[in-house]
């Protein structure tokens, strides 16, 4: 039997798939509410037709798809893991500890600043934004009420915080997914964040320090909130400086460079021993929390006698948790197969390349892409994925660490996803904290002074890791 000729796409051709998918998103998620996963997944069939045409086979295909995922399968793991982590580190009262010991240093006195401080060490501790928005962020939004302060302001620094957290934090979603599509390491994209995420930090910190202040005159008595979320914390676990041992071993572990994996397992096993001894958990609550995350009734509280508040910080965790975000990322992953095996990535990149002539040209292509993924689709995660896969050849290929694409992407998705009235991540703050999209956006100072600083690096090369071609 003949074999077929290969055809290589014409750039229209190799356009095609990433159109079809951009329109099949907007369309689904923004029109029609449906979720990601399915869209993708057409999206790949029409890519993998379209192969076939160019005379490549359907085992080809396959094989292309395998070895992305195998490329990144070590990732996908350690995200599994986090769930793991994030349960056994709830069930054994590290992470609530640390929540208590925060609520305890809300300072109405200095209210957007406070906001800001806490809610990045509850989205650092918890690696989820929504979560440490929709719990001690409510909190501080009650706060503000009580003082007659700039609501708006206070969003934004809640806002602010939450995002800084879900960056740098090793449990956060997004910021496993970022290292895993450009193929860098955890830690190492973590610290290397620093240079635009730290630098927003500052800039963040000192603006509500000095305008946090504004219309805070009055009464500084903190809300009855606060004060249930501390009590109820306070009777639920029995705390002990042990309890702190699984995030120093993280920590340390983080340093020092150790493997990611172990380290992770030897903090949950730490975590679940603390469960067992201080927190007198049940062989059954250790195996459960684990799979399907913590609850309070592992603590021996009905959920009806709980702050709702408090059910929203406490019941996550485990690894059915990260079954939704493993699973669009190998529905992108197929999909970036398909156009892999036809070479439709090496034209675009090629084309892409041919216009591109400098640091600050490249970092700066790689926002405007992301923001209008993002934009279009309103999904964070299918826009860490898909530009983080189009862009790595060509970081490469100008002799750039992927570690500056893996920073950039967090900074133009992760951060800018809340700042879009339309995307889930914007609805639901407005929502949660009461103020509207575009009000709080100003405020927001971290989340769009992460791409200002990522082009004023890539224009003076600061911060920025070069290799050999």
């Amino acid at each position: 039997m003949k074999e077929k000729v290969k055809k290589t796409p014409t750039t229209w051709q190799a356009l095609f798939p990433i159109l079809v998918m951009l329109l099949v998103l907007g369309a689904g998620i923004g029109v029609f509410s449906l979720p990601a996963e399915p869209l993708i997944i057409l999206a790949a069939v029409i890519a993998g037709a379209q192969a076939m045409m160019l005379g490549y086979s359907y085992d080809e295909i396959m094989e292309e798809i395998a070895q992305k995922i195998a490329k990144i399968w070590v990732a996908l793991l350690i995200l599994v893991i986090v769930g793991f982590m994030i349960g056994s580190w709830m069930l054994g009262g590290t992470i609530p500890m640390l929540i208590y010991g925060g609520l305890k240093l809300i300072n109405p006195q200095y209210l957007a600043f406070t906001a800001f401080l806490l809610t990045s060490i509850v989205s650092i501790l918890t690696g989820t934004s929504w979560g440490s928005a929709g719990t001690i962020g409510v909190a501080f939004m009650g706060v503000a009420i009580g003082l007659d302060a700039n609501l708006a302001l206070v969003a934004g620094a809640v806002v602010s915080g939450a995002y800084f957290g879900d960056k740098l934090s090793p449990l956060s979603d997004t910021t496993n997914l970022a290292s895993a599509v450009c193929g860098v390491d955890l830690y190492v994209h973590i610290y290397n964040q620093m240079w635009t995420t730290g630098a927003s930090a500052i800039v963040a910190a000192v603006f509500y320090f000095f305008i946090g202040q504004v219309g805070t005159t009055g009464g500084t008595a903190v809300p009855e909130t606060v004060n249930v979320l501390t009590s109820t914390l306070n009777e639920m676990f029995n705390w002990n400086v042990l309890l702190i041992l699984p995030l120093v071993i993280v920590l340390v572990g983080s340093m020092t460079k150790k493997p990611t994996i172990p380290v992770m397992l030897t903090a949950s096993a730490v975590a679940l021993i603390n469960a067992a001894i201080f927190q007198g958990a049940s062989l059954h609550s250790i195996v459960s929390t684990t799979l399907n995350g913590f609850n309070v009734g592992m603590m021996g509280f009905e959920e009806a006698a709980v702050s709702s508040d408090l059910i929203s910080l406490l019941h996550r965790g485990g690894m059915m948790a990260m079954m939704n975000t493993l699973l669009i990322a190998v529905c992108a992953i197929s999909f970036a197969g398909t156009m892999t095996v036809t070479g439709a990535l090496d034209v675009l990149v090629s084309k892409l390349l041919e216009k591109i002539k400098n640091t600050f040209q490249l970092v700066a292509s790689t926002i405007v892409t992301c923001l209008a993924v993002i934009g279009v689709t309103s999904n964070g995660q299918v826009s860490i994925l898909m530009p983080g896969e189009a862009f790595k050849d060509a970081y490469v290929e100008k002799g750039l660490h992927p570690k500056v694409l893996s920073r950039t992407l967090e900074d133009s998705v992760t951060c800018t996803e809340c700042l879009i009235p339309w995307t889930a991540a914007g609805a639901y703050m407005a929502a949660t904290l009461g103020v509207p999209t575009l009000s709080y956006l100003p405020f927001a100072v971290l989340n769009y002074s992460g791409m200002i600083f990522a082009l004023i690096w890539a224009a003076t090369g600061i911060g920025i890791t070069k290799i050999a071609k």
